[in-house]
């Protein structure tokens, strides 16, 4: 049986954990506080499409009560994991997988990267500060994970599915490895669908297309999506954004395969949702923006490209609340 632990058992950890033990992986969770009092009192439970179903777990806060595993899926915050890194150790042995499910660029983007620039085989600081994850994990454990859904803790031990069930997987080198093909098929096996793309980087950036965007306008001002994509002044300085992003991806080998105003209009489809940095800043919360903004500048710099909306944005979002880096 294929042991798999959910580091960050929040939302989308929680969806994941119970589709994986739909498909018969034996799955644990390392959550903590009232969700993992409730999960291990009365299980854990997705609400999709109107109906509950409730699973028990292993649990626990202390990865050490767990043991080694074939895959560890980390479902915490990018921010919040280089500091607790040391944490892992219990879950490894010599042929554990580490599955980022986070937003932005990840740390591991630049292994087998082969763009041709001064970045291969390094790692992002403003995601990885001094190499952590680089250096602990190696990037040789990692398969790459671009996340879709949209998940939301309705109270503790509950998880409510909103929209989306992709979670696309892919290899650092884009080979259709035997541990990325199995864990694809162990998310399809539980209702998800879980693509091998050879070029995942691809995504990785169409998603930060609008993570680097709409969310920290959002963050600023409170507007959801479909506002901000429906004010002519917004569109056009999220446009403005994208472009400057896209120069940035295109100079490491990026393929866009949609335009910018597609990518923008798809945001504004989508009525009266807020991103999760907006709620983060609703809850107080640190700000999710070296992942999706911090990196991204990082990146600019050390390739000359000018991010003259995207240095402002940033600028102003660290006004707005903690969690990024002065690039």
């Amino acid at each position: 049986m294929t042991r798999i632990c959910i580091f960050g058992a929040g939302a989308i950890g929680g969806y994941l954990a119970v589709a994986l033990a739909r498909a018969g992986a034996q799955v644990s969770l390392v959550a903590r506080g009232p969700h993992l009092e409730a999960i291990n009192n009365n299980g854990l439970t997705l609400v999709e499409n109107g109906v509950s179903e409730t699973l028990r777990l292993k649990a626990s806060c202390d990865p050490a009560d767990l043991g080694p595993q074939d895959y560890v899926i980390i479902g915490l915050k990018a921010h919040s994991v280089p500091a607790i890194v040391h944490r892992f150790a219990p879950l490894l042995d010599d042929n554990t997988a580490i599955v980022s499910a986070v937003n932005g660029i990840p740390w591991w983007y630049f292994h087998q990267a082969q763009t041709g620039t001064s970045l291969d085989d390094s790692w992002v600081e403003a995601v990885d500060p001094a190499g952590a994850l680089w250096k602990f994990f190696g990037p040789e454990r990692a398969i790459g994970c671009v996340v879709y859904p949209a998940c939301e803790i309705h109270e503790p031990g509950v998880i409510q599915h909103k929209s989306g069930n992709r979670f696309s997987l892919g290899e650092p080198g884009g080979e259709r490895s035997g541990r990325c093909l199995h864990l694809a098929g162990l998310m399809q096996g539980g209702g998800l669908r879980a693509p091998v793309r050879a070029r995942l980087r691809d995504e990785i950036w169409i998603k930060l297309w609008g993570n680097c965007s709409f969310n920290p306008i959002s963050a600023l001002t409170g507007a959801s999506l479909d506002q901000i994509g429906n004010d002519a002044a917004c569109r056009a300085l999220v446009h403005q954004i994208m472009h400057e992003c896209q120069n940035v991806g295109i100079a490491i080998g990026v393929r866009f395969n949609v335009s910018i105003e597609q990518r923008i209009q798809g945001a504004t489809d989508i009525v009266g949702h807020k991103p999760s940095t907006r709620q983060d800043v609703e809850l107080g919360r640190p700000l999710e923006l070296d992942a999706l903004i911090s990196s991204v500048l990082e990146l600019a710099r050390k390739l000359k490209i000018p991010t003259p909306a995207l240095d402002a944005v940033a600028a102003l979002g660290r006004l707005a609340g903690p969690g990024s880096r002065t690039l």
